[in-house]
């Protein structure tokens, strides 16, 4: 069975940091692209990081970039987002993902996990 686990989630004060983490079963994420998507209440679900198959690329949305860093270990089936200089705009249930082509973030591999709840609040 695919499934996808995210955890690492919670609240956190402005300028903080956390780290998400991604466990993915029931399929090798090696030849795949991974994500991390967040939805805010009333808002779409947004891809908010990138990372190729290999971990070579990655690519991050305007708003996190030089906060977020996405990075993947595949020998663990497992892929992070390390999240500092928290922003309360940030605040949103995270996902994870994952898709064949690097740029093609919306056409996910597996059905999608829980998430995890990232609320940024002083």
């Amino acid at each position: 069975q695919v499934q996808l686990v995210e955890s690492g989630g919670g609240l956190v004060q402005p300028g903080g940091s956390l780290r998400l983490t991604c466990a993915a079963s029931g399929f090798a994420i090696t030849m795949y692209a991974m994500s991390w998507y967040r939805q805010a209440p009333g808002k779409e679900r947004e891809s908010v990081a990138t990372i190729s198959s290999a971990g070579a690329g990655t690519n991050y949305l305007d708003s996190v970039t030089g906060r977020f860093t996405i990075s993947r270990d595949n020998a663990k089936n497992t892929v992070y987002l390390q999240m500092n200089s928290l922003k309360p705009d940030d605040t949103a249930v995270y996902y994870c993902n994952a898709h064949l082509a690097y740029s093609s973030t919306r056409s996910t591999f597996a059905s999608w996990g829980q998430g995890t709840q990232v609320t940024v609040s002083s």
